[in-house]
């Protein structure tokens, strides 16, 4: 994360990578540009040692390059593309491996925005969406597949897990067993794609479990300052060249003052995540005490005989340091909470170095029917806290003094 990918010799020496604020590179000779836009445009394969030449920053550029070569390290996937936002790498993900009457098979809850875009925008596209829950059996998931009568046009199978804002685990390895009783030639393939997070690029690798893209809102995590808003995508060439493609003509991918903070983060995030993972141990403890807390959601709760600790055993390497809460009182409890916080911004995002905490149901989850929300657990007493890197007392101080004083 400190230096992979960048020689200070090619910048005068500059320790970090500058940032490149150029549209637009100068070839060395004509014969150059032809080749770069060959392989730009997939008109050939690479020779022995031939690396793509920098065309225009609307398709590559040095502070993206170095970017997504880092942050395939992480995941061990063979290549990454960057993106303005998480929702526009999600919506690439889902455009460009999706036609008109294709199934797509998504879990829920999700993101907000992306149930919104699942649920309103696809359908317009002629793209049939059948849901599927964590408590689901991988029977009862292929019964509802059939059930569509559809079955046979599955086309991806899209997860955020653990799940956003209520911490539910899905079972990748499940999801690889589905797909690959439909995925019979590459004339039908069913893409799995996992929207990682939660958990961010070091407590979840899913593509070691069987998923073929891993997704990130990079605002969060690993840009961990709520100073950017950028998404990636990773996964393998041939559906990185998918997606890369659609990316240039789209024209949503990252611009290099974005891509150089993005490295930035990334010499930290590490660290970030260890510190806020410990702090939010120390923070369960005291909600758990709380006489005005009914129940806790995180990861680190749930039973390891359960299905639920199973999958996080299997799967993950830590906990994470998302943590959500239901207050007693409903919706003006949960309100009294917020409107309490002193060091705790009220704020919607998460990963960041500042705690944040926000209300799912009429905040990030406002545009989801009330009875999905009443199915998926998001309630008026929901309380979504994302534990940043204060000092663990004075968070548990702050949390303290604003649970007192609801009624």
């Amino acid at each position: 994360m400190m230096s992979h990918g960048y020689n200070p010799e090619w910048s005068e020496g500059a320790v970090k990578c500058p940032i490149y604020q150029t549209s637009t590179f100068v070839f060395d000779k004509a014969e150059s540009g032809k080749a770069f836009f060959e392989l730009a445009y997939g008109k050939r394969e690479p020779n022995k040692n031939e690396v793509p030449g920098l065309i225009y920053s609307r398709l590559n550029n040095p502070d993206l390059q170095i970017l997504e070569e880092r942050l395939c390290l992480w995941d061990g996937a063979q290549e990454a593309a960057v993106f303005e936002s998480g929702m526009s790498a999600i919506t690439t993900v889902l455009l460009e491996f999706l036609k008109p009457e294709d199934v797509l098979l998504y879990s829920r809850p999700v993101y907000g925005g992306t149930d919104h875009f699942i649920n309103e925008v696809l359908p317009k596209y002629n793209i049939h969406v059948v849901e599927y829950f964590a408590w689901d059996t991988e029977e009862e998931i292929l019964q509802r597949l059939e059930q569509t009568g559809k079955a046979e046009k599955l086309r991806m199978i899209y997860c955020e897990t653990p799940a956003n804002p209520t911490n539910e685990m899905f079972d990748l390895k499940m999801l690889k067993r589905i797909r690959d009783k439909f995925h019979v030639a590459e004339s039908n393939e069913v893409v799995i794609a996992v929207d990682n997070t939660y958990l961010g690029p070091i407590w979840q690798h899913p593509l070691e479990h069987g998923a073929d893209l891993v997704i990130y809102s990079a605002t969060k995590y690993i840009g961990g300052h709520s100073d950017i808003i950028a998404g990636a995508v990773l996964g393998s060439h041939a559906h990185m060249a998918r997606i890369k493609g659609l990316r240039t003509f789209m024209g949503n991918m990252a611009g290099p003052w974005t891509g150089w903070l993005l490295m930035r983060s990334l010499e930290t995030l590490k660290l970030r995540m260890e510190a806020q993972q410990r702090n939010a141990e120390e923070v369960v403890k005291f909600l758990q005490s709380h006489e005005n807390v009914e129940k806790v959601y995180y990861l680190g709760l749930l039973e390891s005989d359960s299905r639920s600790g199973k999958i996080r055993e299997e799967q993950c390497k830590g906990t994470g340091a998302m943590v959500a809460f239901d207050v007693k009182g409903g919706e003006s409890g949960a309100f009294s909470f917020l409107n309490n916080l002193q060091l705790v911004k009220l704020a919607v995002s998460l990963g960041s170095t500042e705690s944040l905490a926000q209300h799912p149901k009429s905040m990030t989850h406002a545009g989801v029917p009330d009875e999905d929300l009443k199915k998926l657990g998001i309630t008026d007493s929901m309380v979504r806290l994302s534990v940043g890197v204060e000092h663990h007392d004075d968070i548990i101080w702050d949390l303290k003094q604003a649970l007192d004083q609801v009624k």
